[in-house]
């Protein structure tokens, strides 16, 4: 019995060095250090989070070899950049967005609600930011009045939600995906 344990033990613990060493041969991290933080992170066209989620102690597993970086934030100029990533190593990609001058007004404001607080928020087919960022009493897009499409992916890969909405000067439009 005891004899039949460590053979099972010793065959687990060679698929886990085994499946170790494949990711190692396969995959590497991606670290952004991007300015701002808040700016969305598309990775070969799939938005991934906010760039300010994988500064620090998280990083976004990606296959060896070259990828295509998207940084986009509403206020700046997006940025594209390709990247070598490195099988079992970390790349760390280190930008700063140019700003664009700001934007006119009369101003209204929208908000967003959905469950995954990380679901990208797009405004007539361009990324503003996440969820979160804009989901309650205090936080909100700040737009100039007039008709939108709003658009909500999940990271996660549900559903996404579309609605047209119109902003009106000086009130907040709230958009909830449900």
């Amino acid at each position: 019995m005891i004899q039949r344990f460590v053979t099972c033990l010793v065959f687990a613990t060679g698929l886990l060095l085994s499946a170790g060493l494949s990711f190692a041969q396969g995959a590497g991290k991606l670290k952004t250090s991007v300015g701002p933080s808040r700016a969305g992170v598309f990775v070969d066209g799939k938005y991934v989070g906010p760039a300010g989620n994988f500064a620090m102690a998280r990083t976004y597993t990606l296959p060896a070899g070259e990828h295509t970086i998207l940084l986009t934030e509403p206020r700046y100029k997006d940025l594209t950049r390709t990247v070598s990533v490195t099988a079992g190593k970390t790349t760390t990609l280190t930008e700063n967005l140019e700003k664009l001058p700001p934007a006119q007004g009369p101003f209204g404001s929208i908000r967003t609600m959905h469950p995954e607080k990380f679901a990208a928020v797009y405004i007539n087919g361009k990324y503003y930011g996440h969820v979160d960022e804009f989901s309650n009493f205090a936080q909100r897009i700040k737009i100039p009045a007039g008709d939108y499409e709003v658009k909500i992916v999940p990271v996660s890969g549900g559903s996404e939600f579309k609605e047209m909405i119109k902003v009106q000067a000086n009130q907040t439009t709230v958009v909830e995906a449900k």
